[in-house]
């Protein structure tokens, strides 16, 4: 892998999959049952401007557990930014203090501006509407998992990418990830005015895979393997696509009936999350909720271990963690969520 992660275009079929076998060999330290300091001594800055919990929450956790402390800034307000700072002084000045850097900013292509200051490593955490890299690498990794849990294989699986497919950067990456593999079948079904832009479209079909554009998911799914839906992004819409999107209805909602009706029993459910869970809004439904077909927390618990495995591959550690490993000292409880099920 290059010095930074900034986008999946960096990334081939053999670096994911090294990746992915990194991920897996960090299990043991993200479900807490094992403890390595092979990055004590190290500094992450975090740099979120843009909102995050979850997302920066969870590269501060991969990077504690692997030994390394972290320094947090969430906004623009509380940056040298507000008072006018560029990204290459910003960059060059966290390079002194940082021994990795992970980066989302609100702009598409600033945090590749930010990049070109440094060589320090740095990981793309989300840019605008651009892409979000390490969200496809760990979405990657939950379908590889889900699969192998049901038996199944990636190689000719259908997949639907549904809701803000225009907007959504988790979807523009995760598309690109997919691409690099054996031929697939991608329905994609958005709301008018937030379809996937063509040029993924394009890319993904002169790679041999059988991409189809649909308005509607009132179809039958039942071959259907994964849906990837994604929240409206309404804080990124022009006033024009807001007015025009006034009147959308429920049609794009995922939700039990949707998968009771037009799925299967083993299609899995995935989401970049947050979800939007108010009451009339097009996301993923609650109703969802304790359903073993929805994999969304297994999916942010996933982030863990492969945000670990970028760190350990960037800081060329991975070949030491076995090495470190040790037993946790303190109570671990045996499933993270009250309503977990064992699958």
């Amino acid at each position: 892998m290059n010095t930074h992660l900034l986008s999946v275009d960096s990334l081939s079929k053999d670096q994911v999959d090294h990746l992915l076998r990194v991920a897996s060999r960090m299990e043991p330290i993200a479900a807490r049952r094992k403890v390595t300091r092979v990055l004590e001594g190290a500094v992450l800055g975090n740099l979120f401007f843009e909102a995050s919990t979850r997302t920066r929450v969870s590269f501060n956790a991969a990077f504690c557990r692997l030994g390394g402390s972290v320094c947090d800034t969430t906004g623009f307000t509380f940056s040298s930014m507000a008072k006018g700072e560029s990204l290459y002084d910003t960059s060059r000045v966290m390079s002194g203090y940082c021994d990795a850097i992970v980066m989302r900013h609100p702009d598409q292509g600033s945090v590749a501006e930010f990049a070109e200051a440094t060589n320090v490593p740095v990981i793309n955490g989300g840019d605008g509407p651009g892409e979000h890299p390490s969200q496809a690498l760990l979405d990657l990794y939950t379908i590889d998992k889900e699969f192998t849990r049901l038996g199944k294989h990636l190689g000719g699986a259908h997949l639907l990418l549904t809701g803000d497919l225009k907007h959504g950067r988790t979807v523009h990456s995760l598309i690109k990830l997919l691409s690099l593999y054996e031929p697939l079948r991608i329905t994609l079904v958005s709301p008018p005015g937030l379809e996937m832009p063509s040029p993924l479209v394009d890319l993904v079909a002169s790679r041999g895979h059988r991409v189809e554009q649909r308005e509607s998911l009132d179809s039958d799914f039942r071959d259907l393997d994964v849906v990837y839906t994604t929240r409206i992004q309404k804080e990124r819409f022009t006033d024009e696509l807001s007015e025009s999107f006034a009147g959308v209805s429920q049609d794009f909602r995922v939700d039990r009936a949707f998968l009771d009706n037009h799925c299967s029993a083993t299609t899995i459910v995935m989401h970049p999350l947050p979800r939007d869970s108010r009451p009339g809004a097009n996301d993923l439904n609650v109703d969802l909720n304790g359903d073993p077909r929805l994999a969304i927390f297994r999916q942010t618990d996933n982030g863990i271990p492969v945000r670990m495995a970028i760190f350990a591959t960037l800081l060329k550690v991975e070949d030491l963690i076995e090495k470190e490993m040790r037993d946790v000292r303190w109570f671990v409880p045996a499933q993270f969520g009250a309503d977990d099920r064992q699958l």
